[in-house]
């Protein structure tokens, strides 16, 4: 009788733990968290500093546009409790999968966390006379953001026909740009700030034992962010009014938030490549605008940006936006941004 009383009271003492995991979610050593890009990932690692590593899916210099999930991965995404990613406009490889394989798991769109500033894709690879041109930064020195005059100048301009032809090439098989915001949201410290916000939010609900700790690493978190944007802006000040060339059209979040002056990309789609009449163009628009630099991105090829450049005065830059050739971790978003600011202040000093 001892040890049958004995039995039911470690049923009890079972089903009591049972139930407390069940009203907190997740315990912290059960979470398996996904994140999409290495810029997502280390927002959410330094979230969960102190309790666990969240897991990376687009590793090195891959395309979120166009990538090819392996096997692991897939068993990953399948495992995952919850999963972080831009949205759809950017990581359009996961889309499907995470319909098929994370049905279970808490899917966290940060393109659609409260306090994201979401703006327009830009049209065309020459932007200069298009209404986000005021919104790269140039509006700080300029009176008035008339949208629809903007519009309007950019489809009189004399490469309006040549750039929606180019587009529609680019378009192919590359939906992203067809409609939707602009989905490199993280190139905005403000922006990376409430992504930080929603990451502490959704693993709060996941695994709630462990919520005052991921809100004390989001604090720290986002101050450091501060910091970040403080120094940039000091380091992009004296280079603010050079206008350059992009290679693919993902920095107008940077652009914005520190004033800088863009004036047209070499290709909207970074998967296309573009043709003679492209590069003569944007040949003849780097001399036209006195472009300082071309900046092109770690995975594309360089000759392309060389013969851009040609003939004319500007010189030739590398921008990451992914953190392509950082190391994974919580640093790498502070990594990647500092490096892009040391490209655009070097490349754009006289």
């Amino acid at each position: 009788m001892k040890s049958f009383r004995l039995s039911l009271a470690a049923a009890a003492s079972a089903l009591t733990l049972l139930a407390s995991a069940g009203a907190t979610g997740a315990s912290a050593a059960d979470l398996e968290v996904v994140a999409s890009i290495k810029p997502v990932h280390s927002l959410v690692a330094g979230v969960m500093e102190g309790v666990g590593e969240p897991q990376l899916i687009l590793q090195g210099a891959g395309s979120p546009h166009i990538y090819s999930m392996r096997p692991s991965q897939a068993r990953m995404l399948a495992a995952a409790d919850v999963v972080f990613w831009v949205g759809p406009n950017l990581e359009v490889f996961l889309a499907k999968p995470l319909e098929t394989l994370a049905g279970e798991a808490k899917l966290v769109s940060l393109s659609e966390s409260e306090g994201i500033t979401l703006l327009d894709m830009r049209e065309g690879g020459a932007f200069e006379a298009h209404s986000h041109g005021d919104e790269d930064g140039h509006g700080d020195h300029e009176e008035g953001h008339d949208h629809e005059e903007g519009e309007k100048d950019h489809a009189e301009t004399d490469h309006a026909h040549d750039d929606h032809a180019h587009d529609d090439e680019a378009h192919e098989g590359h939906d992203h740009h067809d409609h939707g915001p602009d989905a490199h949201i993280w190139l905005d410290p403000e922006n990376a700030k409430s992504i930080v916000n929603a990451i502490a939010e959704a693993l709060s609900e996941a695994d709630a034992e462990n919520a005052s700790t991921y809100a004390a690493n989001a604090a720290r978190l986002n101050e450091r962010i501060e910091t970040l944007e403080t120094e940039i802006a000091a380091e992009i000040e004296p280079v603010r009014d050079r206008p350059f060339i992009v290679f693919h059209d993902a920095y107008q979040y940077f652009e914005k938030r520190f004033g800088l002056a863009a004036a047209g990309s070499i290709t909207v789609s970074p998967e296309v490549i573009p043709g003679a009449q492209r590069v003569d163009e944007i040949r003849t628009k780097v001399s036209e605008l006195d472009a300082a630099c071309v900046f092109a991105e770690p995975q594309f090829e360089p000759r392309l940006v060389e013969v851009a450049t040609e003939g004319t005065d500007a010189r030739s830059g590398v921008l990451d936006p992914l953190g392509a050739e950082i190391a994974d971790g919580q640093d790498l978003y502070f990594e990647l941004m500092r490096g892009m600011a040391a490209s655009f202040r070097g490349c754009l000093t006289k």
